[in-house]
């Protein structure tokens, strides 16, 4: 990896991480319950594309795959805002919604990479 593919790595995760945020304040507006919807979607969203990068194998270079899976992907997706959102569902006495969001996390981030998967290796190489 290059010094430009480092520069596009790191602002590939800024903009990740912007795109992590808009998504869940759009997500989140005007909905009063706890429960931290658009972290789950970001999270799902984000494995489905990973693994779409991922199944595209050759067609995606080494650096390009970084770059989009490490910084853009690895910016727009947030295990740690799960975590804590768990903690602060338990803590309010939602201990229900903490296992249903860890489970659901967990189940269909990894159904979305998988799919993502599936559905790049179709693509004609």
């Amino acid at each position: 990896m290059n010094n430009w593919d480092m520069v596009a790595l790191v602002a590939a995760g800024g903009v990740g991480a912007g795109a992590r945020y808009a998504v869940d304040a759009a997500v989140m507006r005007g909905r009063t319950d706890a429960f931290p919807l658009g972290i789950l979607l970001i999270n799902v969203s984000g494995s489905l594309a990973l693994g779409f990068v991922l199944g595209l194998g050759t067609l995606v270079s080494p650096e390009w795959a970084t770059i989009i899976g490490v910084g853009l992907l690895g910016g727009f997706t947030t295990f740690s805002t799960v975590s804590v959102d768990a903690v602060l569902l338990a803590q309010s006495g939602r201990r229900d919604w903490a296992v249903v969001n860890l489970a659901a996390t967990a189940a269909l981030a990894v159904v979305g990479a998988a799919t993502g998967m599936v559905v790049g290796g179709l693509i004609p190489r």
